[in-house]
């Protein structure tokens, strides 16, 4: 798989170890580091162009979210994904979206509509791509997601959303190819874009609620997936 670029060089330690962070959780998420893979410091330093210490910084706030183990003696490892806490996250994520599209509905601000529209016509481009780019579909699922939250203006809710979504971002992503759900994504979002426009917030409520069943039973089939594998290895040590 194609490394992504990395990011322009950022004129401070707090903007590097964003830069390192933001490549670590994109490789992690489009599993081009796999799921048990040791993390070299040195190695990812020079792969960013930055010291250690912006490394160690982005390693720790992954830790954090859960998507690297740190072992003291050991280092840092890539974390499984767990199903347990796939389905905790899903839990929070649904929860806090439907209640802000609920909120932004009832406002239907007309340049929030304008982008989320551009970001609409943004997913019809890239699914035209053949074969599908899923990582930048993906970024636009999330960016649509991300305009959403951001306009209640609650920091506290963004980054709740934010860490609900990090462990959600690899069976998403596993998930994402499979039948026809982009597809399927994006004529829910264009659902959810139409029924902010209405200015009614049970009817943009009800579509958000119908998106994230749909994410979650696509999510669910990779977790089941994941687990019949665990079992058949418990079963074959």
């Amino acid at each position: 798989m194609t490394t992504p670029s990395i990011p322009a060089e950022a004129p401070n330690d707090e903007s590097k170890a964003q830069r390192v962070y933001s490549y670590l959780r994109r490789r992690i998420r489009d599993l081009a580091i796999p799921p048990g893979t040791a993390l070299r410091k040195n190695e990812i330093a020079l792969e960013c162009g930055v010291s250690r210490a912006p490394v160690s910084e982005a390693i720790a706030r992954l830790s954090a979210e859960g998507l690297i183990d740190v072992y003291p003696q050991s280092g840092s490892f890539v974390s499984p994904i767990r199903p347990k806490d796939v389905r905790e996250s899903m839990f929070i994520r649904t929860g806090l979206e439907v209640e802000a599209v609920r909120c932004v509905a009832r406002v239907a601000d007309p340049a929030l509509l304008q982008r989320l529209e551009a970001n609409i016509e943004a997913q019809a481009e890239a699914l035209s791509s053949t074969p599908l780019n899923a990582a930048k579909y993906d970024d636009l699922d999330e960016e649509f997601h991300a305009m959403i939250i951001a306009a209640l203006h609650s920091p506290r809710a963004r980054h709740l959303l934010e860490s609900a979504r990090v462990l959600l971002d690899r069976p998403r992503y596993l998930a994402l190819p499979e039948n026809q759900r982009p597809q399927d994504t994006f004529a829910e979002h264009r659902r959810i874009v139409d029924a902010i426009s209405t200015g009614d917030p049970e009817l943009a409520a009800a579509a958000m609620r119908v998106h994230l069943s749909n994410v979650a039973t696509a999510i669910e089939a990779k977790l089941a997936q994941i687990e019949a594998t665990e079992e058949d290895n418990e079963h074959h040590d």
